[in-house]
């Protein structure tokens, strides 16, 4: 598992820091604060689902994309729809790494 949030962490702090230093003016420190702990509420679940669900892939891998879209917008403390794009990406991005690098 941990070598599969390093993966994750690897992808998804520096897009989400990027994205919300840019787009949503955070601060840097804050902006990876939240990669990091929106990562850190949803990867352990979503393994550990995986794990016994394997055949839930999509709709697990959905959920976590809605999740971490609630996480945002409650972080950033807007509504805002591109938010839910900038979680599809990132975890979209991070599945891709996974398939790549993790096996």
């Amino acid at each position: 598992m941990l070598r599969f949030f390093a993966l994750t962490l690897a992808v998804e702090v520096p897009l989400y820091t990027a994205a919300l230093t840019a787009g949503w003016r955070l601060p840097w420190p804050r902006a990876v604060a939240v990669a990091v702990a929106v990562n850190i509420v949803t990867h352990p679940p979503l393994f550990l689902w995986l794990t016994a669900h394997p055949n839930t892939f999509i709709a697990a891998e959905l959920t976590v994309c809605l999740v971490e879209w609630f996480l945002l917008m409650a972080f950033v403390r807007r509504r805002d729809w591109l938010l839910l794009l900038l979680s599809v990406a990132a975890n979209a991005c991070s599945v891709l790494a996974g398939i790549i690098f993790g096996g």
